[in-house]
């Protein structure tokens, strides 16, 4: 019974895992990410994979790069700067922070 019972609640982590990866790829494409970003190559931006190698573990990680969604930056990934993206409210840049931050 023990057994089924965490059977069962690491299925449910699993499809609630998936279905964040859906919805925060989906938000990603359309408030236009995607036009400069991959998950796994580079584009105009970083792959989100090396986005997330390069900040794993850091603290603070997660609110440095809402506010490069938010506001835009220049000079971490080269000369091309990433623009801000008025489209996208603080909620939808932690979601989606956190989505890219979860890439390996």
């Amino acid at each position: 019974m023990k057994r089924s019972l965490m059977l069962i609640a690491a299925v449910a982590a699993l499809a609630s895992s998936s279905a964040f990866a859906q919805d925060a790829a989906a938000l990603a494409k359309s408030k236009n990410c995607m036009s400069c970003h991959a998950v796994a190559t580079k584009l105009v931006g970083p792959a989100y994979k090396d986005v997330a190698a390069k900040y794993a573990g850091q603290k603070g990680a997660e609110d440095k790069l809402v506010q490069k969604v938010m506001k835009g930056g220049s000079g971490v990934w080269g000369s091309v700067p990433m623009p801000a993206n008025p489209q996208v409210s603080d909620a939808e840049a932690h979601e989606l922070v956190k989505w890219v931050l979860s890439q390996k």
